[in-house]
């Protein structure tokens, strides 16, 4: 059964590891691909991004597939968090086999990682190598085709998108032609995703109908961010990452594509994006599990604008799912808290 969630790719598994309190306010997030790995590319828009093996996923470089990605927090700091991930993916055999002995490999692991230093109060709370290892165990426990858990968990735990708290968020779909197309994000932008005059979601106009909040509701809204965004002094930080995942027979340049044209979907939902102090960055993941359909000329096409749609109603979900945060690192507001489910 289908969780509108990443793991919805047959294989795929997620998982969150949560620091709070104590000056915590982090974590990270870990995208566990199938045993044998995953085809892999990656497409980074942000002018200040921080990230780790993304130049092995060129097309034009000798590794193919991948067996994680990591998602963190801490800023460049929290990149350590990989070599947690390394470790255990060692200890499994996965990896890229470099000598006679199958426990001779390297493992190549991509990361990605979002700013929140100091948001739970202590500048040097952030993630290591052993949170790095929490999160991959938690992946590896977790069922095939399990929920994942959003909000203010994993590499979300400490995000924030403009004034509003962000998180993690995730959605997936399946195409006329069978494919499955899914995306995890962690929403954590200096741009905003609501509109600042109507109280709507940027993402939600790309649904349907909206449901518009009433003018007062809106307007105590308004004042209850003006007085956080008084109190926190400087605008949140960079960044939105995004894993988008298929299960369709994608090539390392397909991938990059897939990746390219998603970012269409954080530009759909944060205003602005791609900034300097932002480190938007989208990976892609095909299992390869599903041929694409050589009959049927637009079925690339009808996957990588899958793509960009789930970014964004990711990102949507991402904010709604998030908790409001007062503490000695700031506050931020969830947009629940403010405007309700509506």
């Amino acid at each position: 059964m289908a969780v509108d969630a990443l793991t919805d790719v047959i294989g795929v598994r997620v998982g969150h590891a949560t620091r709070t309190g104590d000056g915590w306010l982090t974590g990270t997030t870990v995208v566990l691909a199938p045993e044998g790995g995953a085809v892999a590319a990656v497409d980074v828009r942000g002018g200040g991004p921080g990230t780790k093996e993304t130049d092995a996923l060129d097309p034009r470089n000798l590794v193919q597939k991948v067996e994680a990605v990591v998602l963190t927090g801490g800023s460049a700091y929290g990149l350590d968090a990989a070599s947690g991930v390394m470790g255990w993916l060692e200890e499994q055999g996965r990896g890229v086999r470099v000598g006679p002995d199958p426990a001779h490999v390297v493992p190549v692991v991509p990361a990605a990682c979002v700013f929140d230093l100091g948001r739970g109060g202590d500048f040097r709370a952030r993630p290591d190598a052993a949170t790095g290892r929490a999160a991959v165990e938690a992946a590896a426990a977790g069922a095939v085709g399990a929920p994942v858990p959003e909000g203010c968990v994993g590499a979300g735990t400490g995000a924030a998108v403009g004034p509003l708290k962000g998180g993690v968020g995730t959605a997936s779909a399946v195409l006329g032609s069978g494919v499955t197309v899914a995306a995890l994000v962690v929403a954590n932008a200096a741009g905003s995703a609501m509109d600042p005059e109507t109280g709507v979601l940027y993402g939600e106009l790309f649904q349907g109908r909206v449901s518009y909040p009433e003018a007062g509701v809106h307007e105590a809204a308004r004042r209850r961010l003006a007085e956080c965004a008084a109190k926190n002094g400087r605008p949140p930080l960079n960044t939105t990452l995004a894993v988008v995942a298929t299960d369709a027979d994608l090539s390392k340049a397909q991938a990059q594509k897939l990746a390219g044209t998603a970012h269409d979907g954080i530009a759909r939902a944060v205003r602005p994006v791609h900034l300097l102090n932002d480190g938007d960055t989208v990976f892609a993941l095909a299992t390869g599990a599903r041929p694409l359909d050589a009959e049927h000329p637009l079925a690339l096409n009808e996957i990588l604008a899958a793509g960009a749609d789930l970014v964004a109603r990711a990102i949507v979900r991402a904010v709604r799912a998030a908790d409001s945060v007062d503490g000695p690192g700031g506050t931020w507001p969830s947009y629940e808290e403010l405007y309700g489910s509506r």
